[in-house]
């Protein structure tokens, strides 16, 4: 009997020594918390928030200087997808994980919204322009109607433009050849980019002769060094009305950047880059 009554004195003991041991646990995390508070050290914080999106190629470079703006005001990340608009709309339709969707075409958009992808109808976010583009250490001449090139001869053996089936600009590039009388000439010499990325590419690495590509990317410090370009006037094409959209799946942090765009900060970068509004 006292062996027992010794046993439970030993056990009570053993529990009033880890529930003091527990208490003094807490005080302490509680004391390590208020001075961390009176450092300026504050507990670690859950991961930022991601913002998924798929963007026309012709916003490359904008959209990249646009996305570390961002990602400094507000700790988020911006995960970019770029390609051809067209492509990125038939493959949202088949589940594509985005959050915010930039086409260079608000047509896309729209379709997208009536298959009830889409929160709404978007925002118009710029207006695009096409530009003629050659090598920087070509002898062809540029100019708005395209004359020069012409005149060139051989020396154009190879003219790019993007896909006009699925990419705005490339749409674009076809309708100013078709008004300028050029599209016979340019079909002879054709090279088709996939994106308006890869068919500026295809005149900055020498690959063609010359192109035609978005101002976006000919006004890039990037590419400004590769190549020379030329505007070309807005009346020989269809306006290129570019418009944005948060899928269904977006979050807050996708529709703050969706705000962020339509932001006059965000828009005096854009117009840097050749957009108008």
């Amino acid at each position: 009997m006292m062996q027992n009554m010794h046993g439970v004195m030993r056990q009570q003991l053993k529990v009033g020594q880890v529930l003091r041991i527990s208490r003094r646990g807490a005080l302490l995390a509680a004391f390590a918390i208020a001075a961390a508070a009176r450092s300026g050290f504050a507990p670690a914080q859950p991961a930022s928030a991601t913002v998924r999106i798929a963007a026309a190629s012709d916003l490359k470079f904008a959209l990249a200087e646009l996305a570390r703006h961002y990602e400094r005001q507000s700790g988020n990340r911006v995960q970019l997808n770029l390609g051809s608009s067209g492509q990125f709309a038939q493959q949202i339709r088949q589940g594509l994980p985005v959050d915010l969707y930039m086409a260079a075409d608000e047509a896309f958009v729209f379709q997208l919204a009536d298959a009830g992808l889409t929160h709404d109808r978007g925002a118009l976010y710029a207006l695009g322009r096409i530009a003629a583009m050659v090598p920087a250490a070509s002898p062809i001449e540029l100019d708005p109607a395209l004359r020069g090139l012409v005149a060139a001869g051989a020396a154009v053996r190879h003219f790019a433009i993007a896909s006009p089936e699925h990419a705005p600009y490339g749409r674009a590039a076809r309708e100013a050849l078709e008004r300028l009388g050029l599209w016979p000439w340019a079909q002879a010499r054709l090279v088709i980019g996939e994106n308006i990325a890869q068919t500026t590419q295809f005149v900055t690495s020498g690959a063609a002769q010359a192109g035609i590509t978005a101002l976006s990317l000919a006004l890039a410090p990037e590419v400004a060094k590769l190549a020379r370009h030329v505007l070309l006037p807005a009346h020989l094409h269809s306006p290129l009305r570019q418009r944005m959209v948060l899928l269904k799946s977006a979050g807050p942090p996708a529709r703050d950047f969706y705000e962020f765009m339509q932001t006059p900060a965000a828009r005096d970068v854009l117009r840097r880059y050749g957009f108008a509004f």
